[in-house]
């Protein structure tokens, strides 16, 4: 165990606090702790590469923790009425549509480098950034209509970028398991 996969660890204990806090209404405190995850994800990041730590518990325990927080959030976020359920839906079921396909390609004996795509990146920047904008609303207070409109038009940004992020790992996830196709039927 070293500081980095520590910090990721920490992060991941969060994912309840922060649900509850959404489920109890307490917007403010959720808000803060989802912005101290947020650099905690960075602060972590930049410990592994600066103090030559990254470990495969680190590749797996870093993305496990950032995706437990992100759709934990959107989860509760949905629940209490703070967000359209076909939104949650969206972003619930790309993260689950990625993890049976590694999970297929697994059960296949095709072992893929887990790796987040440029596309994948982004999206999750923009989901993060909808996020922490709908808990900064509910829990400071920030905006008013404006800011509703502005949120109903970035929650179509995050629809759109999810969508295309789904149909990339889908198309990255057809190449694997033909790729498995072809090397069984050599065998």
């Amino acid at each position: 165990m070293n500081v980095p996969n520590l910090i990721s660890l920490l992060r991941l204990a969060a994912v309840p606090v922060v649900v509850w806090m959404i489920a109890t209404g307490r917007f403010a405190g959720a808000f803060w702790i989802f912005v101290a995850a947020g650099v905690s994800d960075a602060i972590d990041g930049w410990l592994a590469r600066v103090l030559n730590q990254r470990t495969h518990l680190g590749a797996y325990l870093d993305p496990i923790a950032d995706k437990a927080l992100l759709v934990c959030v959107f989860v509760a976020l949905g629940q209490v009425g703070k967000l359209d359920s076909w939104l949650v839906i969206l972003v619930v079921s790309r993260d689950v549509m990625i993890v049976g396909g590694i999970i297929l390609l697994f059960l296949l004996e095709h072992r893929v480098a887990i790796e987040p795509s440029f596309v994948s990146k982004a999206n999750t920047m923009v989901q993060i950034a909808f996020a922490g904008l709908v808990l900064a609303r509910h829990g400071l207070g920030i905006g008013g209509a404006s800011m509703a409109a502005a949120l109903e038009w970035a929650g179509y940004v995050v629809a759109l970028t999810t969508l295309f992020s789904g149909a990339h790992y889908v198309v990255i996830g057809i190449r694997h398991l033909a790729a498995a196709d072809g090397a069984n039927a050599r065998h």
